[in-house]
């Protein structure tokens, strides 16, 4: 895992259980629910002991999935529970919810200190909130595309799940099931998160992320920590590029600093780097596909064909149109 995807939702060395707070957001997702409660649940039945505590959270004391399923009992939105993490998830239009009492009492319990979450459409409601600034962060691929849109200077990936520092982002479906793995890894050893797997007969435990790496690359990130984190943002971001500070900001330094490492293990600055990447994929596409000039320098983030056909020659030393012959 990445430093930002590590897991340090570690408890503290009392003997209580660590204790979760789940908002279950009206048309919510009942598999994304059950994806964080049930391994939870099973980490008590397996171990024998109360290791987590779940507690929910909702207006007028119960919350309605998609599917009807109906969960009661909760806490009142606004409830100062004390709690070790707590997670909003969400389904259906979470662009559509526009809950001011939900988002003042998020922002509260963040001031406290308090990990915040948000799994399938819950990091939008969080964006929704202004508690998403200056993080990486993962959404349903479903609200991804309008995520962008919405929020242009946010950090947005394509991840199963996110950890940057005090916040916690979860794509949904299934993939609140490694992100439990991965925390109750990090608490109780790797050997009964796989017990826990085991008895969901959910056999591999997926990595956050898995960035596509180059043999030089590969070497590159032994010399620095913290190229890794920005090349896996760069592919991330082809169509959208992200600027340098925005970069450093990932990295968790400087732009400056930032640059002068790529310098020293890459020998380029990182927005050149930037840049041969985006182009390098553009090259596959032009040779590749019969996507038009115009579509491939929207698709790898230049501003118009023009501009993207001129750094194509002077980086290949000739026009896309004619590498595009070439390769006829």
């Amino acid at each position: 895992m990445q430093k930002t995807d590590a897991v340090i939702l570690n408890k503290d060395n009392s003997k209580r259980p660590f204790r979760v707070g789940i908002v279950p957001v009206p048309g919510f997702a009942i598999m994304s629910y059950a994806s964080v409660a049930d391994p939870l649940r099973a980490a008590n039945l397996l171990s024998g002991l109360r290791l987590y505590d779940i507690v929910h959270f909702a207006h007028g004391r119960q919350a309605q999935s998609s599917g009807s399923a109906e969960i009661s009992g909760c806490e009142p939105i606004g409830s100062n529970a004390p709690l070790d993490l707590l997670l909003v998830i969400a389904g259906g239009d979470p662009f559509a919810v526009k809950d001011r009492a939900l988002f003042d009492w998020l922002k509260r319990r963040a001031r406290s200190g308090l990990w915040l979450g948000g799994v399938s459409g819950g990091p939008v409601i969080l964006a929704s909130a202004g508690l998403m600034e200056g993080r990486r962060m993962t959404v349903h691929w479903e609200h991804a595309g309008e995520m962008t849109g919405r929020f242009p200077d946010l950090i947005v990936e394509k991840r199963l799940y996110i950890i940057d520092r005090d916040r916690v982002t979860c794509g949904g479906g299934t993939a609140p099931l490694d992100f439990i793995y991965a925390l109750l890894s990090d608490h109780h050893g790797s050997g009964f998160a796989r017990r826990v797997s085991d008895w969901f007969l959910h056999t591999e435990i997926r990595a956050a992320t898995s960035p596509q790496q180059s043999g030089a690359l590969a070497g590159a990130t032994t010399r620095s920590p913290h190229i890794q984190p920005v090349v896996a943002a760069m592919q991330d971001h082809i169509g959208d590029p992200l600027s340098l500070e925005q970069l450093a900001l990932i990295a968790g330094i400087s732009a400056r600093q930032l640059n002068r490492i790529f310098v020293q293990v890459l020998k380029v600055s990182a927005m050149t780097y930037y840049r041969r990447l985006r182009l390098d994929i553009a090259q596959r596409l032009v040779r590749g596909s019969a996507m038009s000039v115009a579509a491939i320098a929207e698709a790898t983030g230049f501003s118009n064909a023009a501009h993207f056909s001129t750094a194509y020659a002077e980086h290949f030393g000739r026009r896309p149109s004619a590498d595009r012959k070439s390769a006829v």
